[in-house]
């Protein structure tokens, strides 16, 4: 299982999603929606985004990864931390 976790600079949820991050046994690595790349990237995982009620992105997205294959998509500490539990 691994991880892709979208995000953007002076993002505020995207650095508490982070700190948080750190305190569990995942493998996996930050992509910058500030970058080309990363944005570029996000493209493939649309389907999973979650928008506001004006259109926007709601960030940060991150996205689980098993196998390849999209098993999860999360948007908030609470999502991650309630997530991590039902795996343990």
């Amino acid at each position: 299982m691994e991880y892709l976790l979208f995000t953007y600079p002076s993002c505020e949820k995207c650095a508490a999603f982070k700190a948080k991050l750190k305190e569990l046994p995942l493998g996996g690595r930050e992509v910058d929606l500030a970058q080309k790349e990363g944005k570029a990237r996000l493209r493939e995982f649309l389907n999973y985004i979650r928008r506001d009620e004006k259109g926007a992105i709601v960030l940060p997205i991150f996205i689980v990864l098993n196998e390849g294959r999209v098993e999860r998509a999360l948007s908030s500490v609470e999502e991650l931390e309630s997530w991590w539990k039902s795996r343990v």
